[in-house]
């Protein structure tokens, strides 16, 4: 199946119609907040204390990225995902707490996928290599947290049309297990 839809439509998607399976194809429009181990560290020490956070995690949607500086004219560079697993220590307590979805590339552990289904969330992946490609589907880009961070800082961007896949759904499929079973058959 392919969806067009935005952020906000997201949660009925994933957790209460709970129609998003691996394979899926969504062009995904609307809020999202960069975010990478570094931060990660940051905003879990900051749910263990207590503290503020940088952004609402109920039904948030991070895509795991480090833009470049902005060229003139553009709102972001290059903004090409990051290796999830990165940020697998981090991630199902940023689930737990709400978190609905992740964009990134590659695998992740047992620990988040048990995290993705117990929570009925979802892990996108977005196409690796591609930063340019990617980032003509962001019209913005604000610093929101962590400035100190450079290019890994907390940012808000706004996607519009980010062609994406569904990797890990909140039923279990798993592109990265299912796919390699197909492909042995």
């Amino acid at each position: 199946m392919e969806y067009h839809c935005n952020v906000s439509e997201l949660p009925a998607l994933v957790r209460e119609q709970q129609a998003l399976h691996a394979g899926d194809r969504v062009i995904l429009s609307g809020t999202v907040y960069t975010s990478r181990d570094a931060a990660h560290k940051r905003i879990t020490a900051a749910m263990k204390d207590g503290d503020a956070l940088p952004f609402p995690m109920q039904d948030a949607v991070i895509y795991y990225a480090g833009p470049t500086a902005a060229p003139p004219g553009r709102p972001i560079g290059a903004c090409g995902p990051t290796t999830s697993s990165r940020m697998d220590p981090y991630a199902p307590m940023l689930l737990d707490a709400g978190l609905l979805a992740m964009i990134g590339k590659g695998e992740r552990s047992q620990a988040v996928c048990d995290a993705i289904e117990r929570n009925h969330a979802v892990y996108f992946c977005a196409v690796g290599g591609a930063g340019a490609l990617a980032a003509a589907h962001i019209t913005k880009c604000e610093v929101i947290a962590y400035d100190d961070l450079g290019c890994e800082s907390v940012k808000r961007l706004e996607f519009t049309d980010f062609p994406l896949l569904v990797t890990i759904d909140s039923h279990g499929g798993n592109l990265f297990r299912d796919g390699r079973a197909d492909y042995a058959g």
